[in-house]
Parts: C-alpha cells; structure tokens; sequence
C-alpha cells in the first residue's frame, strides 16, 4: 500500500479532468483527493496497491480526449489509514 502526491500541469481544469479521475480512481478502489489549484494545475492526493496505482496513472497520462497533461510530478506521501474513498474537493 502507498500514498501519492502527484501535481499535474498543462490543459487540466475546465477539461473533466477531476471526474476523470474521481471516476478512474473510484473504480481502481483507491481512496484520497482531486482538487483544482489556484496556479491552474491539479492536485492528486491518491492511496492504494501500487500496481492499481499504476493503472491510475496510465490512464489519466492518455487522457479522456480533452485534456492536455504537460508536466507531472509524484511524490509518495505517508498513509492515512483512516480514509475510505475517493473525492473532488473544490
């Protein structure tokens, strides 16, 4: 089990891009957080097996035929073991 912090940038908010993930990540049964930042970038707070991990990352990296990733950047982070699913904050 791992936790990321992952920063994207490029053609990512006003695109779909947190449901994109929201859904993505649902379905993988990870758990954490997608939000909008101010910068125009999006935050990725994600936990899970590492493998499904990678399948999340694969699949936002192709896109949903709308946005453009540019740059990312993913740190891992420590656990929170007491969340339990995934959500879009503001």
């Amino acid at each position: 089990m791992k936790r990321y912090f992952i920063l994207f940038s490029g053609r990512v908010q006003g695109v779909g891009f947190r449901y994109f993930c929201y859904t993505t990540a649902s379905t993988l049964g990870l758990t954490g957080s997608v939000r909008n930042l101010s910068n125009g970038c999006v935050e990725v707070l994600v936990q899970g097996e590492e493998d499904k991990l990678t399948s999340l990352l694969q699949v936002l990296l192709r896109g949903n035929g709308y946005l453009r990733i540019d740059d990312y950047s993913l740190k891992e982070i420590p656990l929170v073991t007491e969340e339990r699913k995934f959500t879009i904050l503001g």
